[in-house]
């Protein structure tokens, strides 16, 4: 898939009023410290559509929703409409080595992998924490990977100091390039376009993901109906209990706490960066915290927001990572918790009531010591 002309479908983001690429923040650092690594100065040319209202960090830049928030629920689980996600960084690698040199640094297995397969991988740092969650597709020439807002041009430096002299080439082509989710996989690709599907978003129907070219963002909008916004999008991962980089991680999270485990990482591959951790957790120990879906009371008309303390009783034991209303199980959450909190325990998050549901196991990991027990 051919990169176009970068003659700037996009404004310099220090400008003011302006509608840069997402991807030029002038961050440098790990986005998993906070959910404010995301655009600076960049806005959707869809935020013109109808009923519009922008999101608020980290998905500044593109719409919250379209004035109805649970009906774009309900259509993206029918299988209609999309969710811009321009905002979000797109790396593109190319060179004939690209494969079995991800495969060295990222946590997936990569050597084989197929054209046109979805996958996700982790960048971790070398004791083991989550920097980067990568979603990965190859065209045959390049691997694409999109991440969170703002995070490409640091993901990129780290890609392009590791090169040597391997024939691989990282760019970090978001001036080029926009994210579009569509729930409906069987439409038309648009022209320039790369997909990476089939995608499952929770309950809804199976979609895809479209690399689009940027300056085809406006059209595209023009010829597809049924926008729905972040609150619709987010609520659906949330139900899903998927974890978002920036959000569900901080400075310590490792790919245990948050069951990255069973999606995004190999636990049979070579070595690659922060293995140890991983292969430590997995074998001898357990992960300090795990990642927790709550149930929120509905009383209340506010959401606990990303930070608030979740308590049990009236100890803080973790906090709330993310929150939505969702449009059958109504005000849900994660949170990351404590390993050793009773999986049955009634919680408070944000102050407000909350159930919990089991994603991460109190006894996840140890599988090594486990099985010499059992002989």
């Amino acid at each position: 898939m051919p990169i176009p002309d970068s003659s700037a479908s996009s404004l310099d983001a220090g400008s003011a009023g302006d509608t840069g690429s997402p991807g030029n923040t002038g961050s440098s650092g790990n986005t998993g410290s906070a959910a404010g690594t995301a655009t600076t100065g960049y806005r959707s040319p869809l935020l013109g559509l109808p009923g519009a209202v922008a999101a608020d960090a980290p998905d500044q830049g593109v719409a919250a929703h379209y004035g109805n928030p649970h009906a774009e629920q309900r259509a993206l689980v029918a299988g209609t409409g999309f969710v811009d996600l321009s905002h979000r960084g797109v790396v593109r690698i190319g060179g004939k080595e690209r494969l079995s040199w991800l495969h060295s640094l990222l946590t997936q297995h990569l050597t084989e992998l197929a054209p046109h397969t979805p996958t996700e991988a982790l960048l971790l740092d070398p004791q083991g924490r989550v920097e980067h969650a990568l979603y990965l597709v190859d065209d045959g020439e390049a691997t694409w990977a999109h991440v969170e807002p703002g995070a490409a041009p640091a993901l990129a430096a780290f890609l392009n100091k590791m090169r040597f002299l391997l024939d691989v080439d990282p760019q970090d082509v978001t001036e080029d390039y926009a994210v579009v989710y569509e729930a409906d996989p069987s439409g038309p690709i648009p022209a320039g376009a790369l997909v990476r599907g089939p995608i499952q978003l929770g309950d809804a129907a199976q979609g895809r993901e479209l690399f689009l070219p940027r300056a085809a963002l406006g059209e595209y909008a023009q010829t597809h109906a049924h926008p729905a916004g972040m609150w619709a999008y987010e609520a659906l991962r949330i139900a899903a209990h998927r974890p978002r980089a920036g959000l569900e991680t901080d400075e310590r999270a490792i790919p245990h706490e948050l069951d990255w485990i069973s999606t995004a990482v190999h636990l049979d591959k070579g070595c690659y960066r922060g293995q140890e951790t991983v292969a430590r957790v997995e074998n001898l120990g357990h992960p300090p915290r795990r990642l927790v879906f709550l149930h929120l009371d509905g009383t209340p008309e506010h959401l606990p927001a990303h930070g608030d303390p979740v308590e049990y009783d009236g100890r803080a034991i973790g906090a709330v990572t993310s929150s939505a209303r969702h449009y059958e199980l109504g005000p849900i959450a994660l949170a990351l918790v404590k390993r050793t909190v009773p999986v049955d325990a009634q919680l408070t998050a944000g102050g407000v009531a909350a159930a919990q549901e089991l994603i991460v196991a109190p006894d996840a990991g140890g599988n090594a010591r486990e099985r010499l027990r059992g002989r």
